[in-house]
């Protein structure tokens, strides 16, 4: 398995690296991605389609960017409803839980704003692409979470799926160096930073690297097993953290401080005494690390991003807004709200509303004030199932050590780049899997009996 694991990153380091020498590789990419898993699922025993499927998944989310930033694929759009048809073939092929039964409802919310829209959206705005573009992501979440809720993984399982997560992401790590090898040069301000990101949006980038760094620190503490595997792990902790930070987009990044902060308590309480007191030395190293990085990070920033992160400008003055202008945007959708509470504005209406009363195209990137505006009272409701569900799923089912990760990945990251990529979907739903333990083989008990 280690060689297996070796083998596929190689090979995901020279397809980010043929990508960026080549763009137009990136349409071949696609279309194998897509043929390679399709074939996989539908080969795949009746037993193993609902894993195949979250695997799958798992890989599209973390290839999503290198697409989008590549222009590969049909639409840009196209990872969410790759998500959505794998997940709706995995309901064809195994149902789903009685107890999903209120992700229905969260799906069938959403619908009333769909009609406001059709009669009130402005004319000039092509309105099947405004419903389907804010619709894609809350969709592929409910569709996502029906496929999952209960969903039994073994920890092995588990392992092979973060890995699929892990290989296009360092694929997309790997694109980002060769498009920017010296950040010196191009840390100038403070400002969020196209260049270090890859010549694409930093919010987005910051927020798969993110996935990145707490994927590779899951591997660190709770799979790798040989110090070959765990240097590794470190190594690529530490290049997506000083790759995250450096785009200077920060929610990405203190989202991935705080997902790992539980998992590490979480595990922690798990363990007996003598692997917590390995943990501990482990957490000393990690933290070495970490702090290798912030010192990397700040040196080859010219000392910009310690300012950014003490919400300072390039001169070092201290900003008014530490929001950098969301809150206002916040405020003015709660206002919407509260003058539509029934039904909201309507699907994609709120960027329309904006320009029509300031001129300015703008968007709070907060999926919370967009669903309240967007569907008044139904999208408190439907926000309120998301919210709920988990927390009451997690007290009957307390086996996946990765819950809490994944959830406040999913609360955290729609308050700063809302439902633009499909990772806070998949990942919120990922938290709803029921994980096992491995079962023995016959023929591996035999042999150790005879050792």
């Amino acid at each position: 398995m280690q060689n297996n694991y070796l083998k596929l990153l190689g090979i995901h380091i020279l397809i980010g690296a043929l990508i960026y020498l080549l763009r137009p590789l990136g349409n071949l990419y696609f279309v194998g991605v897509f043929f390679f898993f399709l074939i996989r699922i539908v080969n795949a025993k009746q037993q193993l389609k609902g894993f195949e499927i979250v695997k799958a998944c798992a890989y599209i989310l973390g290839a999503e960017v290198i697409l989008r930033m590549t222009e590969s694929g049909p639409f840009y759009e196209a990872s969410k409803y790759l998500v959505i048809m794998f997940s709706v073939m995995g309901l064809f092929y195994n149902g789903f839980n009685k107890k999903a039964t209120s992700y229905l409802l969260y799906i069938v919310l959403l619908i009333p704003a769909v009609y406001v829209s059709l009669y009130l959206l402005d004319v000039g705005v092509n309105i099947k692409k405004a419903i389907a573009f804010n619709l894609s992501g809350p969709v592929c979440l409910g569709v996502a979470a029906l496929f999952c809720y209960g969903l039994r993984i073994t920890k092995t399982q588990l392992e092979s799926i973060i890995n699929f997560a892990i290989f296009p992401l360092v694929s997309t790590l790997t694109y980002v160096i060769l498009y920017n090898p010296n950040v010196a040069a191009v840390s100038t301000s403070t400002g969020s930073n196209f260049a270090a990101s890859g010549g694409f949006g930093p919010n987005q980038m910051a927020t798969v690297l993110g996935i990145g760094i707490f994927l590779m620190t899951v591997r660190f503490f709770y799979f790798s097993k040989t110090k070959v595997l765990r240097y590794l792990d470190l190594a690529l902790v530490l290049l997506f953290a000083f790759r995250a930070i450096v785009t200077f987009s920060r929610g990405g990044v203190w989202t991935a401080i705080l997902m790992i902060i539980a998992f590490i308590f979480v595990l922690y309480r798990t363990m007996d005494k003598a692997n917590k007191n390995r943990m501990l030395l482990s957490v000393i190293i990690f933290l070495g690390i970490g702090v290798a990085t912030w010192i990397l990070s700040a040196s080859q920033t010219n000392g910009m991003i310690e300012k950014r992160y003490a919400n300072q400008n390039a001169r070092g003055q201290e900003k008014s807004d530490v929001t950098t202008g969301r809150g206002d945007l916040f405020l003015e959708e709660f206002d919407e709200f509260i003058a539509n509470p029934f039904f909201g504005v309507g699907v994609g209406r709120v960027k329309d509303l904006r320009f029509q009363k300031t001129g300015i195209h703008a968007a709070s990137h907060n999926e919370v004030s967009r669903i309240i505006a967007e569907h008044g009272l139904l999208g408190v409701f439907a926000f309120s199932i998301l919210l709920v569900v988990p927390l009451l799923f997690r007290i009957g089912n307390r086996s996946n050590v990765l819950f809490f990760s994944f959830y406040l990945f999913w609360l955290l990251t729609i308050n700063h780049s809302a439902m633009r990529i499909a990772a806070p979907a998949f990942i919120y739903a990922l938290s709803l899997l029921h994980i096992i333990d491995d079962k023995p083989s016959l023929h591996r008990k035999q042999i150790n009996q005879h050792g």
